[in-house]
């Protein structure tokens, strides 16, 4: 299932050397990367991701309070976990038939906004960036970083950089400008988060039926006194990114191979438009539509739908590579939806989850993440879907569904142009991102900046709108609702690196079943039971190896540059434990260079 092109076909017999990274560390948990590299012919043959952690929370959840859910499930992650509040609010409102006032969603969507510029900032610059700094850099492909030395980096009079390898300077941990000022904004970004939702990073005052948050003007006007304070930096982040991005085009031809896969990705839409939400499923097609990042399913650069009804009914659990077994031989708990469409027995609104643990193998079950994809009825595929780290998912189905058009933020059908206001030093900035050629690591990390200027770009909007309600006297922030004996919903948003849903079924007042898919799942899932392998081992295998060091040094910096670039949740450590590889064999292979998977 890889697309990338054949190699030539004078190839070299194979030094095949096993190497392995486990784990990377990361908040919900050990993500491993095991792979075959090919030192003869530069390249990945072989990659399984693996998660050697079970967490059950679909488990522990039935027969609680379905009220509570947000509150439980924001501690999925200790990183984004009012993505996961927000969306079990959603879903909950859905299955309880409550629409919270306006304000309440402004201000949930403030909040959201924040914690994107808060997390992509601390990611991009503090934890992917390191893979692209002066010390990496030189440690691995110290060739380049005697051409950045030599090359004039072009946005200069923007970030005020004036070599790329100047800008690689200032990426270096601990020490750089940018590494330093990124902690900085963080802080920040935390601030403004917390005047919206009470506490990061599980929030005190959301809810279902609307938030707790007392909307005095100085909530509003304490957001705004620091969100332009980060406007100046969040146009310079575009313009180094950019900068070194394109370098490194230039400079390894044929980079653009590295983390490319076909372009399946998913967005599942994010910020309410609060005139027209109003959670009910028969709606969900018009008031998803509505989003201010428009969900979205796109293969092969193709819009395939942006129906939240289509999305919602085209998700498959598959098992395959897990360690679960099968629930479709269970009772269903829902076999329509409220529209009268048939739920499949593999959609999350009826999986049951059966842990059966065992010792780890490649050629059979390896992980604990299941695999979650994407029925295409078109085709009859499942097509394992990935969300680009979430930036690039969202920027490119908001660029193809041309539906967002705002003061700050346009939809073009192929770009998305993005107006930010002077700041204290940069004069009023419009930004284009341009729908790329490849989905590829470099441009699942390019679209991240830009992501952050859209979230900044937004939360103008909704600060102009909700002071306007509170100036108006419209303060109310809550709306009652009861909990329904029988009821069923699902929550569909964004979270920092991409889709997620909660889907929540309730019987006698209490949570019979509740299945949260985060991104995670999605990008680092094992092969499924058609053999398909998940995101991160479909980019990371056939990928070729730029970096000049051989096995015995190898520091892997494209597949981990690749790996990160799915943000797969906080990878802020690596450990490789296989010393200096295992070379596993020499010999020619008639059939190696074939697709794998």
């Amino acid at each position: 299932m890889t697309t990338t092109e054949a190699r030539p076909t004078d190839r070299k017999p194979p030094q095949l050397v096993d190497m392995s990274w486990d784990p990377i560390t990361r908040i919900i948990g050990n993500l491993g990367i095991y792979t075959k590299i090919d030192f003869a012919n530069r390249e990945v043959v072989e990659c399984h991701s693996t998660s050697s952690l079970f967490r059950g929370y679909s488990v522990f959840m039935k027969g609680k309070d379905p009220r509570d859910a947000g509150f439980i499930t924001s501690r999925i992650c200790g990183i984004c976990g009012d993505n996961h509040t927000t969306c079990s609010d959603y879903a909950q409102q859905m299955a309880y038939g409550v629409k919270p006032p306006p304000l309440a969603e402004h201000i949930v969507n403030l909040g959201e906004a924040a914690e994107y510029m808060f997390d992509h900032t601390i990611f991009q610059d503090n934890l992917v960036f390191v893979d692209f700094c002066e010390a990496m850099v030189k440690a691995t492909n110290p060739g380049v970083l005697a051409r950045a030395e030599r090359t004039e980096a072009p946005r200069g009079e923007i970030h005020g950089y004036r070599t790329i390898a100047d800008i690689m300077k200032a990426f270096n941990p601990f020490e750089g400008e940018v590494y330093k000022e990124a902690l900085k904004v963080s802080r920040v970004t935390r601030e403004m988060f917390c005047l919206m939702e009470g506490r990061h990073v599980h929030p005190s005052t959301l809810y279902p039926g609307g938030v707790g948050t007392m909307p005095q003007p100085t909530v509003f006007t304490d957001y705004l006194a620091r969100l332009m304070r980060v406007i100046d930096f969040v146009k310079k982040a575009v313009a180094m990114n950019d900068d070194v991005f394109d370098f490194f085009y230039e400079a390894l031809p044929g980079y653009e191979e590295v983390g490319r896969r076909r372009v399946l990705l998913g967005c599942w839409g994010a910020f309410q438009n609060p005139q027209t939400v109003d959670y009910r499923y028969e709606n969900m097609n018009s008031w998803g539509k509505d989003m201010y990042v428009t969900p979205g399913i796109i293969v092969d650069g193709e819009l395939v739908t942006n129906n939240l009804v289509d999305i919602n009914l085209g998700l498959r659990i598959m098992l395959g590579s897990s360690y679960y077994e099968d629930w479709v031989n269970e009772q269903p708990f829902v076999t329509h939806d409220p529209l009268g469409n048939p739920v499949d027995m593999r959609h999350p609104w009826n999986q049951t989850t059966v842990p059966v643990p065992q010792k780890r193998n490649f050629d059979d079950k390896y992980s604990w993440v299941m695999s979650p994809r994407w029925f295409d009825q078109r085709t009859g595929d499942h097509l394992a879907l990935d969300t680009g780290g979430g930036p690039l998912a969202r920027l490119w189905s908001t660029a193809l569904s041309g539906l967002v058009d705002t003061p700050y933020v346009k939809a073009t059908g192929h770009s998305v142009r993005i107006s930010l206001p002077k700041g204290e030093s940069l004069p009023e900035t419009t930004l284009e991102w341009r729908i790329p050629q490849w989905s590829n690591t470099i441009e699942r990390d390019r679209a991240r900046p830009y992501f952050i200027a859209y979230a900044a770009a937004m939360a103008l909007q909704f600060l102009e709108e909700a002071m306007g309600m509170v100036r108006a006297g419209e303060t109310k922030v809550f709306e009652n609702y009861e909990v329904p004996d029988e009821a069923i919903g699902c929550g569909f948003h964004e979270a920092v690196r991409g889709v997620l849903s909660h889907h929540l079924v309730i019987k006698d007042k209490k949570i019979a079943n509740y299945h949260p898919y985060p991104p995670t799942p999605w990008n680092a899932s094992p092969r499924d039971m058609y053999g398909t392998p998940g995101p991160y081992e479909d980019a990371v295998q056939g990928q070729p190896i730029f970096e000049e060091n051989g096995p015995d040094d190898f520091k892997g910096v494209d597949i981990m540059r690749t790996v990160r670039s799915f943000d797969p949740c906080l990878p802020c450590g690596v450990h490789m434990y296989v010393g200096k590889g295992k070379t596993l064999t020499t010999l020619h292979s008639p059939t190696y260079g074939a697709n794998h998977g």
